[in-house]
């Protein structure tokens, strides 16, 4: 198992005299990897995601590659805080000469952190923040993760395939969710769909009654959300049910964060039937990640379940050692930013390719249905939707 040192929210611990004590490592030895995520508060799975992901990887493959032991340092940043987020990467390139920052939860997370690695030359690997053109905010950042802006259209054409031809949207009022409201209303008007309404919610509200009975005077054909997993989505997911909107004739769809794998338990029935779009369910019927998911719920018990969260951080653990093994461990951040363009990987989710041009992720779109399988809610995928770009 890899070495994971934690320190807390808004602290500036040092791991030096930690990596000095490792009885094989020296200094010039060992390759280190800021996470910066979120521990701690109503997203703190996200940041236990993604860690199990790093651990499942590292409990496949070893944590030395290339003859450098890789080290993890996990730095809390609560949430979406933008000055906490830059203030960690500060400390890690500056004070723990991280190799490699990653993580990310939140794209403002994400935006805050990209003038540091530009400055420090420093590989920056998304490992969840999904804002459209994020990765051209520093040449230095790779997304392993999604983008809105590629995994919405799909979910817009196949409501007006379906016949849901008016439809109301709801998203989290920060720029992922206008990139979300923008990439659905353009797919969708051009697929002949009307849209009939629109509202944009605090990104961490879990009261949604305001927004509801304006919806249900509507009566839309779909109601298309995007709202932040944790505590948010069964918060959403449980007013639209109480409302009853279902009984006006309006369905549920969206992004994947909406039936979270990791929340989805708690919605109960509710969520049955709801469809979404998204690269990755617990179900995907591949070897990787039946494997994957075995290893997980070997880590964080019977009862847990991975989300694209843990699968992207296992990903960018992945491309990490790629670049590594690429370079000989020995090269500087552009060697190794060099070594990722164009990497292609066989995840747990399907074939994924980091983009030469953009350092985005290309990859495949699922869309899923939530059923019961085994007596337990899952999202079923019923049909695949392949990158533009060659991943195989």
């Amino acid at each position: 198992m890899g070495i994971i040192i934690k320190t807390g929210l808004g602290s500036g611990i040092m791991v030096a005299a930690a990596i000095a004590g490792l009885p094989a490592a020296h200094a010039q030895d060992v390759v280190k990897v800021g996470l910066i995520a979120e521990m701690s508060g109503p997203f703190a799975e996200f940041g236990k995601q993604m860690e199990a992901g790093i651990k499942v990887y590292q409990k496949q493959y070893g944590d030395t590659v290339a003859g450098k032991k890789v080290v993890v340092v996990i730095k809390d940043v609560g949430g979406p805080n933008p000055e906490v987020a830059k203030r960690h990467a500060q400390e890690l390139v500056l004070r723990e000469k991280v190799q490699f920052l990653a993580g990310f939860g939140f794209s403002p997370n994400a935006l805050a952190v990209a003038p540091v690695a530009t400055e420090a030359k420093t590989p920056m690997i998304v490992m969840n923040a999904a804002a459209a053109e994020l990765t051209a905010r520093s040449p230095y950042m790779v997304r392993v993760s999604f983008s809105f802006p590629n995994i919405v259209p799909p979910i817009a054409r196949w409501a007006v395939d379906q016949g849901y031809k008016t439809a109301y949207t709801v998203v989290a009022d920060y720029s992922p969710g206008h990139d979300v409201e923008k990439s659905f209303a353009a797919a969708y008007k051009a697929a002949g769909g009307e849209l009939v309404g629109s509202v944009r919610t605090p990104i961490t509200t879990l009261d949604f009654s305001p927004y509801m009975q304006k919806i249900k005077d509507v009566k839309p054909a779909a109601v298309f959300t995007y709202v932040n997993a944790g505590d948010v989505a069964p918060a959403f997911m449980r007013e639209f049910r109480n409302r009853k909107l279902s009984d006006v004739g309006s369905v549920l769809i969206g992004t994947g964060d909406i039936t979270d794998e990791a929340a989805i338990d708690s919605m109960g029935d509710d969520a049955l039937g709801v469809v979404t779009g998204y690269p990755y369910s617990m179900d995907h019927d591949s070897p990787e990640n039946k494997k994957y998911v075995q290893d997980f719920k070997a880590l964080r018990g019977a009862a847990a379940r991975p989300t694209i969260m843990s699968v992207s951080a296992y990903d960018g653990m992945a491309a990490i050692y790629e670049a590594l093994r690429k370079t000989g461990g020995k090269g500087d951040g552009d060697a190794m930013l060099a070594a990722l363009k164009g990497l292609k990987l066989t995840s747990p989710r399907g074939p994924i390719q980091i983009d030469a041009g953009n350092r985005d992720v290309v990859q495949r779109v699922y869309m899923r249905k939530v059923q019961k399988v085994d007596g337990r809610l899952a999202n079923v995928e019923f049909a695949t939707i392949e990158p533009k770009a060659d991943t195989k």
